[in-house]
């Protein structure tokens, strides 16, 4: 049902835009429009609400929740599952946006920012930046992922988002039509933001076989081959396997990632990028709850186009994102705690944004403020090629970023392949190759189809956009449950029940010693008989004297025994 519910739509939508790409693209349009104007709020909220909810989680007792049997270890080692999981997560979108969002803020300033100088200027734009870039996303695809991986490793749960709502609507409406909608929900946000990045990364590879020189113009035909291309090879790395095909690539592009920035850090103005990190990260913290709270009543001319065409649009896109980002994130933290998982998933890929948007943002405004025009003479998706070109080895460096878009979004659109050939069999580990083909194949071509419904230009994706954040309307209620159905299940944890009743017996116990032995008294644990003895065992209503000995020497104590307890030995 899931299955044949979400392929049938997803090929609807093909067939429309390939019939009438026009009316396709109205409708999402008109559509957005109506929900950014009305419920934007909603994303703002919804999307603060989770960071709230995934750092009071890590910091609170529940933190040290394993996510699997009690002292399982990680299925990954932490450097691989850092590098899959932000690789998964938004490796395509900093090639993509790491000079140009900068840049943007930097060009014209946000609403209700008025820096005074160039310095401020560069300062408010990469806190902008980083607003859009670090502990929101990550604490959107945490709550997801948290989720899954508790009630799969902890609970035994199916791997489906349905499964999390157990506590919520039972195991019967889980598993019923209640549960297959909200996996066929979670399948066509998937398919659509996967084939989204797709494009994106379609469009800065075709940027860059211009800037190399190798075509003067790079229309929408070779581009729907550079997609079939990428469809070719997340394919086959998605059959492959996580454990083979993920992490390899994600651990190559990892080091080919770090030799760009370190490239760009040293070429470029090294003393202002260092300059950025600290001044940037100040401004983020201290104007993060006016960013945070930033809606159209702001007020102020422009609010509402600057807030659609970013914060809004941005919340609604990770959103979007989260049922394969959060599901290959469960998928991989196996072994990891609560406390561990949250602070891998949101700290560490925060602190790399920021060194990331620092190196590549801090030389796009600096190249910017010396007069190269880069806002003006290079597109969105060419920007990153024309910082490069500035500095010496432009044509190995615009190939190693082509090489690294590539391999990123293979990352990426392989766990989707995954995760949507898990939800559509009912949430098993390890999917069928021939059903991770089938949705790796629909990704390319949803993509394809909205690259030509713009010819290939910029706008060719405005239409999978819309429909993409349409998408996450219904996710941001879904996640709201997700919260809701994960707190049920951890007030009732093994480990949180333990620690509750150990606390409840060790303060009964130590009124009794108050009681019985004026304070003078030690605790000693030891095997109980359930009725207690002249020896000193504690029974069922806390009668036994102490071995015999002197009451007022310090000597076992009678701990009154929790009705459905074994007794404890003073």
């Amino acid at each position: 049902m899931v299955f044949g519910v979400a392929a049938v739509l997803t090929l609807a939508f093909i067939v429309w835009g390939a019939a009438s790409s026009d009316s396709l693209a109205e409708a999402s349009g008109d559509a957005l429009g109506a929900i950014i104007h009305h419920a934007g709020w909603g994303f703002v909220l919804a999307a603060s609400g989770f960071v709230v909810f995934a750092l009071w989680l890590a910091m609170s007792r529940y933190g040290r929740i394993t996510l699997g049997k009690e002292g399982e270890k990680p299925e990954f080692r932490t450097i691989s599952w850092i590098a899959m999981m932000f690789s998964a997560g938004m490796g395509i979108g900093l090639m993509f946006w790491g000079v140009s969002e900068p840049l943007a803020h930097y060009a014209t300033a946000p609403p209700g920012t008025s820096p005074a100088d160039d310095g401020e200027r560069m300062t408010t734009a990469l806190s902008t930046t980083l607003f859009h870039w670090t502990l929101h996303p990550w604490a959107i695809y945490a709550v997801v992922g948290l989720a899954i991986a508790y009630s799969v490793y902890r609970r035994g749960r199916r791997q489906t988002i349905s499964a999390v709502f157990t506590p919520l609507i039972g195991e019967k409406r889980a598993n019923g039509s209640w549960g297959r909608v909200i996996d066929i929900l979670a399948i066509i946000a998937t398919l659509f933001g996967s084939a989204a990045s797709l494009g994106l990364g379609a469009l800065q590879i075709g940027s860059g076989i211009e800037e190399l020189g190798w075509m003067s113009d790079v229309g929408t035909g070779l581009l729907v081959l550079v997609i079939a291309g990428l469809t070719a090879a997340f394919v086959l790395s998605a059959v492959s396997g996580v454990a083979k095909g993920i992490q390899w690539l994600s651990n190559i592009n990892m080091v080919l990632a770090v030799v760009l920035v370190v490239f760009l850090f040293v070429a470029g103005p090294t003393v202002l990028i260092l300059d950025l990190i600290p001044s940037s990260l100040g401004t983020f913290i201290g104007d993060l709850p006016q960013m945070a709270a930033r809606t159209e009543a702001s007020g102020g001319e422009g609010v509402g186009d600057w807030l659609s065409g970013w914060t809004v649009f941005y919340w609604a896109w990770w959103i979007s994102w989260t049922p394969f980002v959060g599901m290959f994130i469960a998928r991989i933290s196996r072994g990891r705690t609560i406390r561990q998982f949250v602070g891998g998933v949101i700290l560490v890929p925060s602190v790399v944004s920021l060194i990331w948007f620092a190196i590549f943002g801090g030389t796009g405004m600096r190249l910017e403020s010396q007069g190269a025009g880069l806002t003006e003479q290079a597109t969105t998706e060419g920007q990153l090629f024309a910082v490069l070109q500035e500095y010496p080895a432009a044509s190995v460096t615009a190939l190693l970023v082509m090489v690294l878009v590539g391999i990123f979004f293979v990352s990426g659109a392989d766990a989707a392949s995954i995760v949507m050939g898990t939800l559509s069999q009912r949430g098993t580990l390890e999917p069928s190759r021939l059903v991770v083909v089938f949705w790796g194949a629909l990704t390319g071509a949803v993509a394809a189809v909205m690259l030509m419904i713009g010819g290939g230009g910029s706008t060719a994706l405005d239409g999978l956009q819309n429909l993409t954040i349409l998408a996450a309307v219904p996710f941001t209620l879904v996640m709201v449950g997700l919260c809701w159905a994960l707190m049920r299940d951890l007030r009732h944890d093994s480990l949180i029940l333990r620690e509750e009743k150990g606390v409840e017996a060790v303060e009964m116990a130590v009124m009794a010693g108050h009681q019985r032995y004026d304070g003078d008294f030690e605790l000693r644990i030891g095997p109980g008989n359930g009725n207690g003895d002249a020896n000193g065992h504690a029974n069922g209503n806390g009668e036994g004297p102490a071995n015999g000995t002197d009451p007022g020497t310090p000597d076992d104590v009678d701990v009154p025994a929790l009705a459905d307890q074994p007794t404890a030995r003073g």
